[in-house]
């Protein structure tokens, strides 16, 4: 009996010991393909799925998202074809003025066809059309069409028409409009302080420009002079100005008559942003004042249109002369915009322009076609 229960016993536990062992044999089978299917997934999940493209992307090579510079595209070359007025200048001004550097600004003709871009000055074309480029041109180049006059002091070239795709202008219009903007700020300018003033209304003047036109600012100003003084500055007309004396003495000065040559819609000229760059109230001619709202504050000038003749006006200016209060009002506008002075030697008229076209064509690549030249340019 007790030799047949030590048996039974034996046998009991060598069937517990083989289930414990295939249990746990079975169990770190488990854990092992568990393991196994976590490692897959993860592998999986890294290298066999393709990432995402998000859809800003899908309609693009993604090596041009961030190319090295073994891919980076050249800058598209800006040929001028004519330098404005024969005023040469440093393209690096581009970079060093305006941190335009978007294209290869060259005056090299032998460029031509590979210039991306041709600019042509209006004043410098030929009646005979003969300085031009030579045609045919190539079929991916634009021709960029100068001009900073107004349409009364510009001579209509037959033959300019339908040449140019893209125009380089003051007007909003244009393809490529270049303006004096006016910057402006969240936090107020504290550090602005009204410049001391010893005359009381200047004009700066050429003896040309002064007779020049259609004759309205000459009018105007022969009305004007003989109810308040003005200080003339230029040529024959006034005192002979250096120009590193011009923000200086126009600061010293509590208005200024920024005249227009001629009225059109959009020209508005350095001549509004000298004085509002220096701390001294314009008095302005030229187009009406919604136009001129369009570009400066309404309070920073004073338009002749708000008086009905030059009497009135000097009777207003010679007012706020002795009303410093009412005076200091017309500078409310400088706690949040602030004007940049523009460039004043007679070689660095055209570098703004001229930059600036560089810019568009740095960033623009679509087709542009021809227009009407003068259809569009004598609209307004």
């Amino acid at each position: 009996m007790v030799h047949f229960y030590n048996q039974w016993s034996g046998m009991m536990m060598m069937i517990s010991t083989s289930k414990l062992q295939q249990f746990c044999l079975i169990v770190t089978c488990w854990l092992a393909g568990l393991f196994s299917c976590l490692v897959f997934v993860q592998y999986s999940s890294f290298t066999c799925e393709p990432e995402p493209i998000p859809y800003y992307r899908s309609y693009n090579n993604v090596n041009t998202l961030n190319p090295t510079p073994d891919q980076q595209e050249e800058k598209p070359i800006l040929l001028l074809w004519m330098w404005p007025m024969e005023k040469r200048w440093d393209f690096k001004d581009c970079k060093a003025m305006y941190n335009i550097d978007g294209c290869q600004l060259t005056d090299d003709k032998n460029l031509y066809n590979q210039s991306d871009a041709v600019l042509v000055f209006h004043k410098g074309i030929k009646r005979d059309l003969s300085n031009l480029p030579p045609s045919p041109r190539p079929p991916f180049q634009k021709w960029i069409w100068l001009h900073v006059e107004s349409p009364t002091n510009t001579a209509r070239i037959p033959g300019l028409e339908k040449l140019f795709n893209l125009t380089l202008s003051y007007r909003q219009d244009a393809d490529i409009s270049v303006r004096y903007d006016l910057t402006v700020s969240k936090k107020p300018n504290e550090d602005f302080v009204i410049p001391k003033k010893d005359k009381l209304l200047c004009w700066f003047v050429s003896n040309m420009a002064l007779y020049s036109g259609v004759g309205t600012r000459l009018k105007y100003y022969d009305e004007l002079k003989k109810h308040i003084n003005v200080t003339i500055f230029g040529g024959m007309v006034g005192k002979r100005l250096k120009d590193e004396d011009y923000y200086s003495t126009m600061a010293s000065c509590k208005f200024y008559l920024s005249f227009e040559n001629s009225i059109h819609i959009d020209y508005i000229t350095e001549k509004i942003n000298g004085p509002l760059s220096v701390g001294t109230v314009p008095v302005v001619l030229g187009p009406p004042r919604e136009n001129y709202d369009q570009f400066t504050p309404s309070n920073a000038f004073i338009h002749i249109s708000d008086f009905p003749d030059a009497a009135s006006l000097a009777k207003y200016l010679l007012q706020l002369d002795k009303d410093d209060e009412a005076y200091k009002r017309y500078f409310d506008w400088r706690k949040h915009v602030t004007a940049t002075p523009h460039l004043i030697f007679p070689y660095q008229e055209f570098i703004i322009y001229i930059c600036h076209a560089c810019e568009y064509i740095g960033r623009y690549k679509d087709y542009r076609a021809a227009k009407d030249l003068y259809k569009w340019w004598f609209s307004y």
